[in-house]
């Protein structure tokens, strides 16, 4: 009821009365006050004026189940959502949901998440009320091969949406990473359980530095913060919410094709890659070259000094300027 109310009050953006409120979801006055009540508890700071209604005047940052809900614009990505105030791991939580037959685009949102994973076991911290930690479950029906793809498409629709919100010039260290000034904002570890002949799920978690302040000494050279870079703090749900619309939007495109092909341009104006000189780590032996964009299966494109197009599947890139690179 709560989110539901919510949606009504932004809605309108002017005074909605108790009488329309309780015919819209068909329930008592009673009820509907019980809910504004809630939602004030919970800092939402809700006008009532007798004879007109009632008029949401400031909600506080939460990115819990009911402001969500209210925001969420899609068609089934977030649509089935769960808000954890703490976990270890949304990843690992949104996996156990899968096993237990969770719908595909299932989201899950914590406040704080203590044993966040980035790429490599990394840990990935993010402190209570500062940062977005979510992860989505997919049930995609293509080869286990086409899955890496995925990643690609989440780190799209993560760079525009925090571009749309708050106007940053965010780019994409391939594959997924978001950065700013050639400091990291964001990651995305995607995981997956498949066997030869098929997918059962896939699991991307992303966590950005949304109202992040102060970062460990070895990390301030590397990492920022939308709230750094902007010099205040930033509206988390709309940044989350906006996500998963650009997701849906960017996944039906890639389901559609099974590859990159149409996500291609947009993904490239968006790579900081681009035309830049990068180290390839590759295990076989370093190499240096130019970036030049991704191929329709998402693989990065690098001329060799020898003038040689090589593809990039998996493994390390770095990047000059970015990550202190040079």
């Amino acid at each position: 009821m709560k989110s539901k109310i919510l949606s009504a009050l932004r809605a309108k953006k002017d005074y909605v009365s108790g009488q329309e409120l309780c015919g819209q979801f068909g329930v008592t006055r009673a009820a509907i006050w019980k809910g504004i009540q809630q939602l004030r508890e919970e800092g939402y700071e809700i006008e009532a004026v007798q004879n007109k209604g009632y008029r949401l005047v400031a909600a506080p940052d939460t990115v819990s189940g009911a402001e969500l809900r209210s925001r969420m614009e899609t068609a089934w990505a977030g649509q089935e959502l769960v808000y954890l105030d703490t976990v270890d791991s949304t990843n690992d939580y949104v996996k156990k949901l899968a096993e237990q037959g969770a719908p595909h685009g299932t989201l899950v949102v914590a406040d704080y998440q203590s044993g966040g994973k980035g790429r490599r076991g990394r840990a990935w911290i993010t402190p209570h009320g500062t940062t977005i930690a979510m992860s989505i479950l997919i049930r995609p029906q293509i080869r286990p091969e086409k899955a890496s793809m995925l990643t690609l498409v989440v780190g799209m629709a993560a760079a525009k949406a925090v571009c749309e919100v708050t106007g940053l010039d965010v780019q994409i260290k391939w594959p997924n990473d978001l950065v700013i000034h050639g400091k990291k904002l964001s990651g995305t570890l995607t995981e997956m359980s498949a066997e030869m002949e098929g997918i059962h799920y896939v699991v991307i978690g992303t966590g950005i530095n949304a109202n992040i302040t102060e970062f460990p000494e070895e990390l301030k050279g590397l990492a920022s913060s939308l709230q750094l870079e902007l010099g205040h703090p930033v509206d988390r749900g709309a940044i989350i919410c906006t996500c998963m619309k650009y997701f849906e939007a960017y996944y039906e495109k890639f389901i559609g094709t099974q590859d990159m092909s149409l996500l291609v341009g947009e993904y490239q104006k968006l790579l900081a890659n681009m035309d830049r000189q990068v180290r390839v780590l590759d295990p076989a032996g370093e190499y240096t070259g130019i970036a030049r964009g991704i191929d329709e299966l998402g693989q990065l494109l690098v001329e060799k000094e020898d003038g040689i197009l090589t593809k990039v599947y998996a493994g390390e890139v770095s990047v000059r300027g970015i990550y202190q690179y040079c």
